[in-house]
């Protein structure tokens, strides 16, 4: 009788819908794969025997087994300092750059604020203007931060995109009344924010930590500009100067051994796969954690402004 029941309920599709159904698999079918086959190439090309992999062999399995590539990355003495570089820039800049935004966008939202639009529009303006490359190491340079940890992470520390988001979820999320009886029961703005709006916001805490630390993960240009100490240097620069490192450079080969260059030929091919694989581990692992509340965080906080 149940099953009767659930079969009557059910709506009958049509064959329009049917038509519709089987075009959204096969669109999100190839998008799926346009997003997979890459990291799969790349994992298995770093896998490969080198000969395959500049031979263009390989198109989806590893053909053969080699982790020179992965030798020959792991050998260097930049790669682990490097990593702990780039977590610690990613660490300090996810707690900076998260609650000073938490904090600007919350404040942005409140209607009380005076100038609060206008306030708004001068951020805004920073995304269609920026200050320029010059200017900006001029700043870092007088403000004594090059060749220091704080030119990685103080320069983005915020990002305007992200206050504006956190502004839009403020918005739509708190409702000024929830203030106002919190007042009455005797909590202040602060006792207010951090006891009722921050565990309000673990969506948007969880968007603005994601995006930051793989901004900051990521970053190469600053480190560039800012620092000549290679103690210093993030993950993706010591992976560029490992890069070139290991670039067969015929200029640079006289008087050195015929079996090394051989090796440096055949492995420079294989070098930036190992170092992409490196690099996204990180990111790949931590963004199942914040999943859920990146993808709710991000609804929420586009639908208005």
């Amino acid at each position: 009788m149940a099953a009767k029941s659930r079969t009557a309920n059910r709506i009958t599709e049509t064959r329009g819908d049917k038509r519709l159904n089987i075009t959204l698999l096969v669109v999100l079918g190839a998008f799926s794969v346009s997003v997979l086959y890459p990291l799969i190439y790349v994992m298995s090309a770093s896998l490969s025997e080198t000969s395959a992999v500049t031979s263009g062999e390989v198109w989806l399995f590893p053909i053969g087994f080699s982790t020179n590539a992965y030798t020959a990355v792991f050998e260097s003495p930049l790669l682990f300092r490097s990593i702990l570089n780039s977590l610690f820039y990613a660490g300090m800049v996810i707690a900076i750059g998260t609650f000073a935004t938490m904090a600007g966008g919350y404040a942005l939202s409140r209607r009380d604020l005076p100038g609060r639009n206008l306030l708004t529009f001068a951020f805004m303006i920073t995304m269609l203007f920026s200050g320029g490359m010059i200017p900006t190491y001029l700043v870092v340079r007088d403000l004594g931060l090059l060749n220091t940890v704080w030119s990685m992470i103080l320069p983005g520390a915020v990002s305007v995109w992200q206050l504006i988001i956190s502004r839009a979820f403020f918005s739509q999320t708190i409702p000024h009344e929830l203030l106002e009886s919190a007042k009455m029961d005797g909590a202040s703005d602060f006792t207010f924010f951090f006891k009722v709006v921050l565990p309000l916001s673990v969506p948007v805490i969880a968007v603005n930590m994601l995006l930051y630390g793989v901004t900051t993960w990521n970053a190469f240009f600053n480190g560039l500009i800012y620092l000549t100490d290679e103690e210093l240097y993030p993950l993706q620069l010591a992976m560029r100067n490992i890069l070139v490192q290991n670039t067969f450079d015929p200029a640079k080969m006289a008087g050195v051994d015929p079996t090394k260059i051989a090796e440096m030929q055949a492995i420079a091919g294989k070098l930036k796969y190992a170092l992409i694989v490196i690099a996204s581990i990180p990111p790949l692992l931590a963004y199942p954690f914040v999943q859920k509340h990146f993808v709710k965080g991000m609804m929420i906080g586009s639908v208005k402004g």
